[in-house]
């Protein structure tokens, strides 16, 4: 992934990420097409970058089931991160994604 689209990710930059996609409008499919990849959804919701993430979400959902090479979703990273308000957004727009299932088969476990 572009390392100007994983600051924007962390930041929570949404005028970068459209520029990137100005620059680039294959940017995210470009990233959707590998098999387990950490997505800008992904580092959105580790850093807690709420506005990012459902911008993000919006432009490519399926971006929400991805695993990355560690086994994890965005979803996973919110809740290991301590982004409750963020894993609740996210489960808003999609509730299935609490059967998502990660790393050894395992499934979301949030507890508020």
């Amino acid at each position: 992934m572009d390392s100007r689209l994983i600051s924007a990710a962390q930041i929570g930059c949404i005028d970068d990420l459209y520029a990137l996609i100005h620059e680039d409008p294959y940017i995210l499919e470009t990233i959707d097409v590998v098999a387990f990849v950490n997505t800008p959804l992904h580092v959105a919701s580790a850093f807690g970058n709420l506005s990012f993430a459902m911008e993000t979400m919006n432009l490519k959902p399926s971006f929400a089931r991805k695993l990355n090479t560690y086994g994890s979703s965005p979803l996973h990273l919110a809740i290991e991160e301590g982004q409750t308000r963020l894993t609740l957004e996210l489960l808003k727009l999609d509730p299935d994604l609490v059967r998502l299932r990660g790393k050894e088969g395992t499934q979301t476990l949030f507890v508020m």
